[in-house]
């Protein structure tokens, strides 16, 4: 992976499913999809320095003007002291992978 996302943190629970260098307009990107328990989104992660004159709104904007964006997908953005500013979308609730105890009641 290039050297400019080494310092990229991740969550201690968070599962990197997928990620590459991607490109937004003139941006270097990275571009991730993870999972964190029953929950799958993407993110692009810009350096902080890239993007520091742009505002909020301008950044998602050329996100959801990608093609890895689905429509209508709701969205989060951070800017992260440790020089990235997150973008994520394409929230996904997913079926646990394992089987989930059921309920059971017991009559006194």
């Amino acid at each position: 992976m290039n050297r400019k996302f080494d310092n990229v943190q991740i969550d201690e629970d968070t599962i990197i499913l997928f990620e590459r260098i991607h490109h937004i307009g003139k941006f270097e990107v990275l571009y991730q999809i993870w999972q964190q328990g029953i929950y799958k989104a993407d993110s692009i992660i810009f350096c902080n320095k890239d993007v520091e004159k742009m505002t909020e709104e301008e950044i998602i904007d050329m996100v959801k003007n990608d093609t890895v964006y689905k429509d209508g997908s709701s969205v989060s953005f951070v800017r992260s002291k440790s020089g990235y500013t997150f973008v994520n979308f394409n929230f996904q609730e997913n079926e646990p992978d394992f089987p989930m105890p059921e309920k059971s009641y017991k009559k006194h």
